[in-house]
């Protein structure tokens, strides 16, 4: 059963699509701006050298960003409720803007930490996830594209803003590119949010089953966030976005140094594999997250955490060369870029549309303990080859579980199909 939209005329199908066609325009825009945080690295040595800072305090500010993007996702379906969608975007546009600007002034440590770190990663978490469940509510029928599509144009503002904020940092210095790139992501996100309008997804009733001409029909329960953590399936989609987070966020902080430690590349050389994350992530929301309309998301994860684990054991057990370094690290950021696309529509087709900020909120805390637990973990086992081997661990038992996985209740309704089936003979007929 597809959910029902009630935010356009339901008289003029052609004013419906173009409608949804510019909604989806206006979340692109915004979640390219949300993005550009993932330039964050360019910043690290010129405010190291700017201040004298050490380049690792600098770079714990990023980790407290995405700690708080991660966070802001539980309050952000709340916050939309009371505000409405539009104003919350446009809100989280000027407070992350105004964070950005604020830190062109800063002269301490602390205060880059809470206003680049915590302020900037609230503001584009309660942004990033409500604009995103929002467009999969307006496409029903394609959650898997229009997740990739969103979540695309959240990585592409990354890969465009490399470039934009390495520019700003060599033409005017780290602190006055903080106030040019603050403008110019405030602009991004509050003006794509005129574009945007609220999807409502009418209320469904309980999970149920009925028969009609023969074929059994499934209701679909909208979840709220309790009774979502009543289910064992919640627990477990959780460890596994954890596994596909913590794989693919680990990667991406320590690419150059494997390639230069492990690998024996050249700086400038390894440095290339940071811009290929970037390109690979990026393709990999896109294909992976049009691919799961088609063959089934589970499927696709499962895929997904088969490659990321044979990728990570290749980089721990075998000597590596230019082309197998860089054949695992597209795999990986390839994989992972698919992973964090399918996860909300499997959400959403777990628990229902209605919901879905709040619910999507609680599972994506696997992508901030994710941020921490690889860098955790690497610190505690010393050094990346034993890390490698507990990623595989965990893809492999994710692996499992994305396997065995079924929405809620559906092993129960598929016990009562064959016990009426048993009972009535004839309907095995049709």
């Amino acid at each position: 059963m597809k959910a029902a939209i009630s935010s356009a005329p339901n008289s003029a199908s052609t004013t419906i699509k173009m409608n949804r066609w510019l909604i989806v325009l206006g979340t692109i825009i915004v979640q390219m701006g949300l993005g550009t945080i993932y330039t964050w690295s360019l910043f690290n040595q010129p405010l190291s050298d700017r201040f004298g800072w050490d380049v690792s305090s600098v770079a714990i500010t990023f980790s407290i960003t995405s700690f708080a993007l991660a966070f802001a996702t539980l309050f952000a379906g709340r916050l939309q409720e009371r505000w409405g969608l539009r104003r919350l975007i446009r809100v989280a546009g000027v407070v992350l803007g105004l964070g950005l600007v604020l830190s062109s002034q800063v002269s301490s440590l602390t205060l880059l930490y809470i206003l680049a770190g915590f302020v900037v990663g609230f503001a584009d978490g309660t942004a990033y996830i409500t604009s995103l469940s929002n467009l999969i509510k307006w496409f029903p029928e394609r959650k898997g594209l229009i997740s990739g599509i969103s979540v695309g144009a959240f990585g592409t503002g990354s890969l465009l803003f490399k470039y934009v904020n390495s520019a700003l940092i060599g033409a005017v210095g780290p602190a006055q590119a903080f106030m040019y790139w603050g403008i110019i992501v405030l602009v991004l996100i509050v003006g794509g949010s005129f574009l945007i309008r609220e999807a409502v997804v009418r209320e469904q009733a309980p999970a149920a089953s009925s028969t009609d001409g023969g074929k059994q029909q499934v209701t679909r329960h909208d979840y709220t966030v309790k009774e979502m953590l009543r289910t064992k399936e919640a627990y477990m989609l959780f460890v596994i976005f954890f596994t596909a987070c913590m794989s693919g966020l680990y990667l991406i902080g320590i690419v150059k140094d494997i390639g230069v430690q492990l690998a024996g590349l050249n700086v400038a050389t390894a440095a290339n594999a940071v811009a290929m994350v970037a390109i690979f992530n990026t393709a990999g929301r896109i294909i992976l997250g049009a691919l799961s309309d088609k063959v089934g998301r589970m499927k696709v994860i499962a895929g997904a955490l088969l490659v990321t684990a044979v990728a990570v054991m290749t980089l721990s057990l075998v000597p590596l060369s230019f082309g197998i370094f860089f054949a695992c690290v597209a795999a990986i950021a390839f994989c992972f870029g698919g992973n964090i696309t399918v996860f909300p529509a499997i959400v959403a087709d777990y628990f229902g549309l209605k919901n879905q900020s709040k619910n999507y909120g609680v599972i994506y805390q696997g992508f901030g303990f994710g941020a921490l637990a690889g860098s955790f973990i690497s610190a505690l086992l010393g050094g990346f080859h034993l890390t490698f081997i507990v990623i595989a661990v965990l893809c492999a038992v994710s692996l499992l579980l994305a396997l065995i996985i079924t929405p809620p209740g559906q092993g129960r309704r598929t016990r009562q199909r064959e016990q009426q089936m048993n009972l009535n003979p004839s309907s095995r007929a049709s």
